[in-house]
Protein backbone atom coordinates (compact mmCIF):
# COMPACT_ATOMS: atom_id res chain seq x y z
CA UNK A 1 0.00 0.00 0.00
CA UNK A 2 1.69 3.46 -0.75
CA UNK A 3 1.15 6.08 1.77
CA UNK A 4 1.17 9.47 0.90
CA UNK A 5 1.74 12.79 3.28
CA UNK A 6 -1.08 14.29 4.68
CA UNK A 7 -1.51 18.00 5.44
CA UNK A 8 -2.19 19.24 9.18
CA UNK A 9 -2.57 22.46 10.47
CA UNK A 10 -1.17 23.46 13.53
CA UNK A 11 -2.14 26.69 15.94
CA UNK A 12 -0.61 26.29 19.22
CA UNK A 13 2.27 24.79 20.61
CA UNK A 14 3.04 22.97 17.29
CA UNK A 15 4.10 26.15 16.00
CA UNK A 16 7.60 27.48 15.08
CA UNK A 17 8.77 29.16 17.84
CA UNK A 18 6.16 26.88 20.14
CA UNK A 19 7.38 24.37 22.78
CA UNK A 20 6.29 21.45 21.04
CA UNK A 21 7.62 22.56 17.62
CA UNK A 22 10.38 20.11 17.86
CA UNK A 23 7.57 17.20 17.59
CA UNK A 24 6.94 18.54 13.82
CA UNK A 25 10.76 17.86 12.91
CA UNK A 26 10.59 16.15 9.19
CA UNK A 27 7.20 17.37 8.31
CA UNK A 28 6.89 19.32 5.41
CA UNK A 29 6.16 23.21 5.77
CA UNK A 30 3.88 24.31 3.46
CA UNK A 31 2.22 28.36 4.16
CA UNK A 32 1.16 29.95 7.22
CA UNK A 33 -2.03 30.45 6.95
CA UNK A 34 -5.24 31.28 8.89
CA UNK A 35 -8.65 29.17 9.59
CA UNK A 36 -11.72 30.36 11.16
CA UNK A 37 -12.42 29.66 14.80
CA UNK A 38 -12.48 30.61 18.71
CA UNK A 39 -9.23 29.99 20.22
CA UNK A 40 -9.01 29.51 24.02
CA UNK A 41 -6.43 29.39 26.65
CA UNK A 42 -6.78 25.94 28.28
CA UNK A 43 -4.02 25.59 29.98
CA UNK A 44 -0.41 25.76 28.80
CA UNK A 45 -1.92 24.75 25.42
CA UNK A 46 -4.59 26.64 23.54
CA UNK A 47 -8.48 24.69 22.19
CA UNK A 48 -10.15 25.47 18.75
CA UNK A 49 -13.60 25.19 18.40
CA UNK A 50 -14.07 25.49 14.74
CA UNK A 51 -16.75 28.29 14.18
CA UNK A 52 -17.42 29.60 10.24
CA UNK A 53 -18.49 32.90 11.98
CA UNK A 54 -15.32 32.82 14.96
CA UNK A 55 -11.89 34.85 14.52
CA UNK A 56 -9.17 33.95 12.12
CA UNK A 57 -6.87 31.79 13.94
CA UNK A 58 -3.22 31.97 12.72
CA UNK A 59 -1.00 28.98 12.34
CA UNK A 60 0.88 26.87 9.60
CA UNK A 61 0.35 24.15 7.26
CA UNK A 62 2.44 20.98 6.93
CA UNK A 63 2.79 17.69 5.07
CA UNK A 64 3.23 15.03 7.30
CA UNK A 65 3.78 11.25 6.78
CA UNK A 66 1.08 9.11 8.23
CA UNK A 67 3.62 7.40 10.87
CA UNK A 68 4.35 11.37 12.29
CA UNK A 69 -0.11 11.76 12.07
CA UNK A 70 -0.14 8.92 14.30
CA UNK A 71 2.60 10.68 16.61
CA UNK A 72 0.51 13.87 16.65
CA UNK A 73 -2.71 11.79 17.00
CA UNK A 74 -1.24 10.09 20.43
CA UNK A 75 0.26 13.66 21.19
CA UNK A 76 -2.79 15.28 21.03
CA UNK A 77 -4.68 12.18 22.83
CA UNK A 78 -6.43 10.79 20.39
CA UNK A 79 -4.62 7.20 20.56
CA UNK A 80 -6.14 4.05 20.38
CA UNK A 81 -8.60 3.44 23.01
CA UNK A 82 -8.34 7.10 23.95
CA UNK A 83 -10.86 8.65 21.53
CA UNK A 84 -13.68 8.24 24.17
CA UNK A 85 -12.26 10.26 26.51
CA UNK A 86 -10.57 12.72 23.98
CA UNK A 87 -10.46 16.47 24.65
CA UNK A 88 -9.27 16.36 20.80
CA UNK A 89 -10.84 15.42 17.88
CA UNK A 90 -9.20 15.22 14.36
CA UNK A 91 -11.03 16.66 11.85
CA UNK A 92 -11.04 18.55 7.79
CA UNK A 93 -10.68 22.49 7.67
CA UNK A 94 -9.95 24.60 5.24
CA UNK A 95 -6.50 27.05 5.27
CA UNK A 96 -6.38 30.24 3.52
CA UNK A 97 -2.66 30.97 2.79
CA UNK A 98 -1.36 34.21 2.53
CA UNK A 99 -1.95 34.30 -1.24
CA UNK A 100 -5.34 33.88 -1.11
CA UNK A 101 -5.59 30.19 -2.35
CA UNK A 102 -6.87 27.30 0.28
CA UNK A 103 -5.83 24.31 0.96
CA UNK A 104 -7.53 21.11 2.57
CA UNK A 105 -5.84 20.06 6.42
CA UNK A 106 -6.50 18.13 9.26
CA UNK A 107 -6.66 20.08 12.80
CA UNK A 108 -7.51 19.32 16.07
CA UNK A 109 -10.51 20.16 17.52
CA UNK A 110 -10.83 20.84 21.17
CA UNK A 111 -13.88 18.73 23.00
CA UNK A 112 -13.92 20.50 26.18
CA UNK A 113 -15.21 23.37 28.38
CA UNK A 114 -14.69 26.32 26.95
CA UNK A 115 -14.37 30.00 29.20
CA UNK A 116 -15.36 32.85 27.24
CA UNK A 117 -13.04 34.83 29.31
CA UNK A 118 -9.98 32.36 28.02
CA UNK A 119 -10.64 33.29 24.54
CA UNK A 120 -7.69 34.14 22.17
CA UNK A 121 -9.91 37.04 19.93
CA UNK A 122 -6.76 37.91 17.95
CA UNK A 123 -6.41 34.07 16.86
CA UNK A 124 -2.16 33.95 17.78
CA UNK A 125 -0.96 31.81 20.65
CA UNK A 126 2.40 32.60 20.40
CA UNK A 127 1.55 36.40 20.67
CA UNK A 128 -0.48 34.92 24.02
CA UNK A 129 1.70 32.21 24.80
Amino acid sequence: MHSSPEVVFVYGTLRRGGSNHFRMAGAEFISSGTIMGRMYRIDWYPGLVLDPTGDEIHGEAYAVWPQQLAALDAFEGLSAGEIEGSEYRRVQTTVVQKDSQTLAAWVWEWLGATEESQRISDGDWLKNE
